[in-house]
């Protein structure tokens, strides 16, 4: 019985072994597909929490710069596109305010249509 049991166990262990390579690669591939889909979602998500951190970050800057009225320039971003709007008390005040959101990392262009000057 001993005997039988032992080439038994050998035979399961053989196989086990020689299936491996098969496992892996079925493995592989299907884990290649669930990769690119997980790309895709990072790729996502990194998007979006690029335009809030740019609209983060042009928004604290305003606030943060004595020259701007910060509390009345709206900041939205879109795929690295700020758009501000609102109104300022003068042409230098928008002037400075589409500078400073040009300066700002991760942004590709401002729009400052709806920003309009008090005078």
């Amino acid at each position: 019985m001993k005997q039988t049991f032992t080439k038994w166990t050998f035979a399961a262990v053989t196989a086990a072994a020689m299936s491996l390579p098969f496992a892996t690669g079925a493995y592989a591939e299907t884990s290649g597909h669930s990769m690119l889909a997980a790309s895709e979602t990072m790729q996502k998500a990194e998007d979006a929490v690029s335009d809030t951190w740019i609209t983060s970050k042009v928004k604290s800057t305003f606030l943060a710069d004595k020259n701007l009225s910060g509390m009345d320039i709206k900041v939205e971003t879109n795929q690295g596109v700020v758009a501000l709007s609102g109104t300022v008390q003068s042409d230098a005040e928008r002037d400075l305010a589409i500078d400073t959101a040009k300066s700002i990392k991760g942004v590709t262009a401002v729009s400052a249509d709806g920003l309009k000057s008090a005078q």
